[in-house]
């Protein structure tokens, strides 16, 4: 009778929380909905978008569409998983989904790249949800042991969205118009009733448990992060305008570095209720794991943009075919994602992953520095990419498990979102930096290109070429030749349009192609010593042992370990001159309870040592409470196992 009452606490809540395959698969339906919207819009945007600001006559401002898109998104990922722990995952996943529709009705109207750049803002706050609440989701319900099981179904939402996008970013990029709407724009308005689609999805499978806690909303804590993120953000991107050291970049260092140290110190201040709690820091392995996705992110975006890019303005593709040629590093991602997930699954072991991973996207990243320019054929570019898609899918999810797998049950979604938030604001940073530092130099590589190849036999043939010097398309350049501009103005031009490149004889467009390509060169090796220190970093993260319970599971434990433990304290104070009958029932109807108050009752009217009398009443009452409902129960193998490793989780803390 007393086993298996020992067993009817956290055990029992355990095996409540538990969710069976389908009703995972259930969620999982409503999570892919969304998640395929933000993939798919992310594939099809990045396509477009030299044809996008070739039309809106900004090329050089693209920087501010995507920039203003990672800081929304950024700033929002926090809020979304605080309040998601409050308030329930649901309402907010619904809610990412409904701005994100919106934000992108409202792209399609845009007359510049700075109006795109304010709606793009809006859909990232969307965006900011969609992401780190699946995630957070998969966390509750999945447990880390068995999340390779279902790691598939996320990867062929992104290998779908990596092969549909391109092809319906390119398509729409390509067509003059369509129903009497230009062709770029149906780019942002194909997500509103994909968007809708995946509304209706979710709203009618995702249903989750969830228990409200009491709370404050940390919105002083938003004010000042955002206070403090944006301005460094929008420096990163406009330095190189402004000068680095010019009175408006000093003004946004000051206000950024102001903000953030407020930020602090209202999180400090907030507690429990901060947007990310500061107790979250105090463990080694968040603090780590945080500071290698600011780290990673930032190589990853900050290179891995460059390539299609490399594809259209180098190699002379089109949107669809750029978008197409990226499939090597899909199927790389892929590949080493659900490898990994499998191993990671069977053998519980998962360190050697990001190791592998950030020191093959570094090696990967140097190739492309060294050996990738405008004469690398098709396939030596595609086998350096499935070599960065191998390096990075080992780090990807990994790196997001490491986290959760590190911090309780009751901050998954704070844990998950600010694990996202710290990779957005490397991948922000590093899409920003590094498209500074690739306009920066990409006038002076062109000009030093035309000033080695207007030497070149070749290129004077084609300046004396009667049918050259006939193609108006060629005139610019011609005329750029002969009445060269001082100070490296020949590629000037290109920032704002490169779409004239593919127009020009081969023979002419040479020096624009080099000149991109040499710039590009720098932001690759650059990428390359950034994921570097990501690899020496991952060495320093502690290996501790998987979980084997999802989210859910190890909230109802450490909520009826809570209740065990209020329990057994107030039986623990029951006076030791009270009666057999009072222990009796202290001890919740427990027979060894009641035949230790029994005991105690027996010693006292005997006229025993109080201290004796003490200590049976402890005893008593421990016993007792060890049998029925009260008592604190013993540890699952799996705690004494992350005890052993330093960790308390799932315990309360």
């Amino acid at each position: 009778m007393t086993e298996p009452q020992a067993q009817s606490g956290p055990q029992q809540a355990v095996s409540e929380g538990a969710l069976s395959h389908r009703q995972i698969m259930t969620i999982l339906y409503g999570l892919m909905a969304g998640m395929f919207l933000a993939a798919l819009d992310q594939t099809i945007v990045s396509t477009a978008i030299r044809t996008i600001s070739d039309d809106l006559h900004g090329l050089s401002q693209q920087a501010w569409a995507t920039t203003a898109y990672l800081i929304t998104s950024t700033i929002a990922t926090p809020l979304y998983g605080k309040l998601s722990d409050l308030y329930g995952r649901r309402p907010f996943y619904l809610a990412a989904i409904t701005i994100f529709v919106v934000g992108s009705a409202a792209c399609t109207f845009s007359t510049s790249m700075y109006e795109l750049a304010g709606f793009r803002a809006l859909q990232g706050l969307g965006a900011g949800g969609l992401m780190s609440l699946a995630f957070a989701i998969i966390g509750d319900v999945v447990p880390p042991r068995e999340r390779a099981r279902y790691q598939g179904y996320f990867l062929a939402v992104f290998g779908t969205s990596s092969v549909l996008g391109p092809l319906v970013g390119g398509f729409f990029a390509g067509q003059g118009e369509i129903l009497g709407i230009a062709g770029w724009r149906w780019v942002f308005l194909v997500n509103v009733p994909v968007g809708v689609l995946a509304l209706l999805v979710v709203a009618k499978v995702l249903h989750i448990p969830h228990t409200r806690r009491p709370h404050r909303i940390d919105w002083f804590g938003a004010i000042t992060l955002t206070l403090g993120v944006v301005p460094l953000l929008i420096v990163a991107e406009q330095g190189r305008e402004w000068g680095w050291g010019s009175g408006t970049s000093i003004a946004c260092y000051l206000i950024g570095g102001i903000g953030v140290i407020t930020w602090i110190l209202v999180e400090r201040r907030m507690g429990e209720d901060a947007l990310i709690p500061m107790r979250l820091f105090a463990d080694r392995i968040f603090s780590l794991a945080s500071l290698i996705g600011v780290i990673f992110g930032m190589a990853m975006f900050g290179g891995f943009m460059l390539i299609p890019q490399y594809f259209q303005i180098v190699k002379g593709a089109g949107p669809t075919e750029a978008g197409l040629l990226m499939i090597p590093v899909m199927a790389g991602m892929m590949g080493s994602s659900i490898l990994s997930g499998q191993i990671t699954s069977k053998t519980g072991r998962y360190k050697i992953f990001p190791i592998l991973g950030t020191g093959i996207a570094a090696i990967a990243m140097a190739l492309f520095a060294l050996y990738v320019d405008t004469e690398t054929s098709l396939v030596t570019t595609s086998l350096f990419m499935v070599l960065l898609g191998i390096g990075l899918g080992q780090c990807m999810q990994t790196l997001i498990l490491v986290v959760q797998n590190a911090v309780p049950a009751r901050d998954m979604g704070v844990a998950t979102s600010a694990a996202t938030f710290f990779r957005q604001m490397g991948a922000t940073a590093g899409t920003a930096v590094f498209l500074s530092v690739l306009f920066s130099n990409v006038s002076g590589e062109i000009a030093k290109a035309f000033t080695r190849d207007a030497r070149t036999p070749e290129f004077q043939a084609a300046l004396a070429d009667p049918s050259v010097l006939a193609d108006p398309a060629n005139g610019p350049v011609i005329e750029m030749v002969r009445n060269p501009n001082p100070g490296g103005a020949q590629g000037s031009g290109v920032l704002s349009d490169s779409s004239f490149i593919q127009h020009l004889d081969p023979r002419l467009a040479a020096p624009f192609k080099e000149g991109f390509s040499e710039a590009m060169q720098l932001v690759f090796l650059i990428a390359a010593c950034v994921m570097a220190v990501a690899f020496v970093l991952v060495f320093f993260i502690k290996e501790v042992p998987l979980r084997t319970m999802s989210g859910l599971q190890a909230k109802a434990a450490a909520e009826a370990e809570e209740l065990a433990d209020a329990q057994a304290s107030a039986a623990a104070s029951v006076d030791p001159a009270r009666d057999g009958e009072l222990l009796q029932r202290a001890g919740a109807g427990s027979g060894v309870g009641a035949r230790a108050g029994s005991e105690v009752g027996s010693s006292v009217a005997a006229g025993a040592d109080p201290g004796s009398s003490g200590s049976g009443v402890g005893t008593g009452a421990g016993s007792g409470n060890g049998g029925g409902s009260g008592s604190r129960p013993s540890r699952s193998p799996e705690q004494d196992a992350r005890r052993a490793a330093g960790r308390r989780w799932p315990e309360r803390d």
